[in-house]
């Protein structure tokens, strides 16, 4: 693991020098600069922890520099300004612009590191609040007593001591991320950052600048591999990667270094990746799609996650989970599972895995009625669903890709609608506010889709 690494921007020789002997003494790693333009460039190499910025600087002010980030897009780390001649409207501005605080010249020894420590703990409680908001629907540990999700855990647990790569492999749905996240809580990066990056779910074309990131005009746009830092970058679908990006990738892993998209400084990396595919990697490599060399930087341990059917006897854990999961966090109305539903759930195939299972769990929640899921609402409700024909249908939400766009359209808006004015128990008000619907809109969209508000009060 990596200290801390922070920039001290000043123009006084005295100051960089006394703050840098300071902060080193702590164990951080400092770099100074000596006015905005030497500050740009380093920032083009490595980003910042935090940030040191004098105000009065001879070729930019600190407030214009500020300014000149934020207009960027985003601050490049928490940026804790410095002057001996500031006054409180420049304070104000610079907290205005974003800057985490203000310190006055002749700088304290005990309030520069305050300032500093609490720096970078807000920056990693936004950092954590960010993953919890994205990732609401995960448990951190998978759900299961079988004999074998135990071993599996066993296993997380031992390979997230090392810091190596690790591949994930198994069918679509069956809990790679959830595993993937469950490695990260268990190894000594836990208190880093846990980025996830998708590749099937990135535009065609784009996959470098969503890693890599890039550079336009002296500007900088952080990629995953940066903003991943000290923690884990975990690539679902990974075998879908293009080769020009495999081949990118191989080089960063191989130098712990990589350009950024139209950079032309190296920046360096301290990152573990965690992969996962329902592909057979190495069939791919023998069809020339997936590089050899990088299939053995990620391969160097291989995890399976079995799907579903094969430790069944972990179903109704998994429906008694999810039915408290979108209780307590989509504020459904609680139900539970008759023992012949559960039952003919225990012996269903789940081509789907446990995606398919916590769909169904939502599904039932919002459109059934009374207190008990019975087995012919459940089999109703898998509307007969098979392997086969899974490929071809929403297994999700019960909608067939097989009709005109309209008409699916109208049928995914029609459950949707259902969904939120169960959620918000009939508030059309609270409704309208998370949906992003003016009211009047939103009452004519009900009414054309004959749902009933009263029924949900």
């Amino acid at each position: 693991m990596t200290n801390p690494y922070i920039l001290v921007i000043d123009d006084e020789p005295e100051i960089r020098e006394l703050v840098q002997d300071i902060l080193e003494d702590e164990k951080y790693h400092v770099e100074t600069a000596k006015n905005g333009e030497e500050a740009r460039k380093i920032l083009l190499e490595r980003r910042p922890n935090v940030i040191l910025l004098d105000i009065w600087m001879p070729d930019i002010d600190g407030i214009s520099l500020l300014k000149e980030w934020v207009d960027s897009g985003e601050l490049p780390a928490p940026v804790i300004m410095m002057s001996g001649h500031g006054n409180v409207e420049t304070a104000v501005e610079a907290t205005r612009l974003g800057a985490y605080d203000y310190l006055e010249k002749p700088l304290s020894l005990a309030k520069l590191l305050l300032t500093v420590e609490r720096a970078l703990e807000n920056a990693q409680i936004k950092k954590e609040n960010v993953g919890l908001k994205k990732q609401v629907a995960h448990t951190i540990e998978p759900t299961g007593h079988s004999a074998i999700i135990q071993r599996l855990k066993e296993q997380f647990k031992r390979v997230a001591q090392h810091d190596t790569g690790v591949l994930i492999t198994g069918e679509a749905g069956a809990g790679k991320e959830t595993y993937a996240r469950y490695l990260h809580s268990q190894s000594n990066r836990k208190d880093q950052a846990f980025v996830e990056v998708s590749v099937a779910a990135i535009s065609k074309g784009h996959s470098p600048r969503e890693l890599f990131g890039n550079e336009h005009e002296g500007r900088v746009n952080y990629g995953c591999l940066e903003e991943a830092a000290g923690g884990i970058l975990f690539i679902d679908e990974v075998g879908d990667m293009d080769l020009e990006t495999q081949a990118q990738m191989v080089g960063a892993l191989d130098s712990n270094s990589f350009y950024r998209i139209d950079g032309s400084e190296p920046v360096q990396i301290n990152v573990r990746i965690i992969a996962a595919t329902q592909k057979n990697l190495e069939e791919e490599v023998q069809k020339g799609t997936f590089r050899e060399d990088l299939f053995f930087h990620l391969n160097v341990v291989p995890l399976h996650i079995p799907p579903l059917r094969e430790h069944h006897e972990d179903v109704p854990e998994l429906l008694n989970y999810y039915i408290d999961f979108f209780v307590i966090h989509e504020k459904l109305a609680w139900r539970k599972f008759s023992l012949g539903a559960q039952n003919y759930l225990r012996n269903y195939s789940w081509p789907g895995n446990i995606r398919e299972l916590k769909n169904l769990v939502q599904r039932l929640l919002i459109l059934g009625a009374g207190e008990e899921i019975s087995q012919e609402e459940v089999e109703s409700s898998l509307n007969g669903m098979t392997q086969d024909d899974s490929n071809n249908n929403m297994d999700t939400l019960g909608i067939s890709l097989d009709q005109p766009l309209r008409k699916a359209r109208e049928q995914f808006e029609s459950l949707y609608l259902e969904h939120q004015l169960a959620k918000h128990r009939g508030n059309v008000s609270k409704m309208a506010k998370e949906v992003g619907m003016e009211r009047t809109h939103l009452y004519r969209k009900l009414r054309s889709f004959s749902i009933e508000i009263k029924d949900r009060r």
